[in-house]
């Protein structure tokens, strides 16, 4: 099986005539006691462990939790691509002082996360809106507001993030505070990779790539500001995740440290 998470966004460009967006069609698989989500085809969007539906089961989505390593305490968190909310409800859950906000352009993404996915109902901590990532990201009153920025923004095509210019990235660090950290998912083994690093070196102060895991996937962190290094820091934070979540954080900070030596 494939597990290479594409979301269904399709994004269009603010400077384009509004038009109602096609989706590809919502469907579930299940296996040994994960349900998957896809888009009509074979490739996974995201999944549950029934018996755990707040885990984050894919190992992509842990990375994705990364920024922990830099944040202890997150007062705003947002999610472009809502997927089948893995990281929503994993922040929802994980930190209950912060405001959790999805992005996601397709109604029926939304509700099917609602009915089979076990997304909790929004209240004064969670909103989930039904909008474009790119409008979400060049509104000013979401600039200097989020400490954590998760991206995971694909068509049903598996061609690479829809939104992927210099000018999306520039946005997504304005929306970030000073301490502020982004996550991205990409295609290690595929040609818009290259294309989404400059783009993000461009746009922000530091870019650190994960180590690739599922055959492809490989989680990116920018930062706004220059992040803080030290191994032992990171070493000993880590360590806090791991007894907090069980989260893998220590690969996480084996990850950091190979790509500094490469």
């Amino acid at each position: 099986m494939l597990i290479k998470r594409k979301s269904i966004e399709q994004a269009e460009s603010s400077r384009r005539p509004a038009r109602k967006p096609k989706f590809a069609p919502v469907t579930l698989s299940e296996q040994d006691g994960v349900r998957f989500l896809h888009f009509g085809t074979e490739w996974v969007q995201g999944a549950m462990r029934i018996r755990k539906p707040d885990w984050p089961e894919l190992e992509y989505a842990q990375q994705m939790m990364a920024w922990m390593l830099f944040i202890e305490d997150p007062h705003t968190i947002v999610q472009l691509g809502l997927g089948a909310a893995t990281l929503t409800k994993f922040s929802y859950r994980q930190f209950p002082r912060a405001q959790v906000t999805a992005v996601e352009l397709n109604p029926s993404v939304i509700a099917i996360c609602n009915s089979m996915f076990k997304l909790p109902p929004e209240d004064e901590r969670l909103r989930v809106l039904e909008m474009d990532a790119m409008d979400f990201v060049l509104d000013d009153a979401n600039h200097d507001t989020i400490d954590a920025l998760q991206c995971d923004l694909y068509d049903a095509t598996a061609r690479g993030p829809v939104l992927d210019t210099p000018e999306f990235y520039q946005a997504c660090n304005a929306c970030l505070t000073e301490r502020g950290v982004m996550t991205v998912n990409l295609f290690g083994d595929h040609p818009s990779f290259a294309k989404n690093i400059k783009a993000m070196r461009f746009a922000f102060a530091h870019v650190i790539c994960l180590p690739e895991v599922h055959e492809g996937n490989v989680v990116a962190l920018c930062f706004r500001t220059k992040p803080d290094l030290d191994k032992d820091r990171l070493a000993a934070r880590a360590a806090q995740i791991v007894a907090a979540t069980k989260l893998p954080a220590k690969s996480w900070v084996k990850g950091i440290a190979a790509a500094g030596a490469n």
